[in-house]
């Protein structure tokens, strides 16, 4: 692939991250070796960073490191409890 593709504009970009989102459950059911499913994802992962404009990088990045956290493929803490958005008095 070349790194020619023209830059992706911010309603592209959005576009693209919610695919790969909506893509995760199947991406893990198809690639059964934790490697290969690792792999299917930086594929997937990098070629939305190379098309990201730059500078929507840095909240590129984030997004997507957030995706892999929920989907166990980045290091991070996972939320799983729920908590309220607001105290009460």
């Amino acid at each position: 692939m070349s790194d020619a593709s023209p830059a992706m504009t911010e309603c592209e970009l959005d576009s693209a991250i919610a695919e790969l989102e909506h893509q995760m459950a199947d991406l893990q059911l198809h690639h059964r070796d934790l490697f290969a499913y690792a792999n299917a994802w930086a594929e997937r992962h990098d070629a939305i960073m190379r098309r990201a404009p730059e500078e929507l990088r840095e909240a590129t990045s984030a997004r997507l490191r957030r995706i892999g956290i929920r989907w166990g493929l980045a290091d991070g803490a996972r939320m799983t409890a729920q908590f309220p958005a607001l105290r009460r008095a």
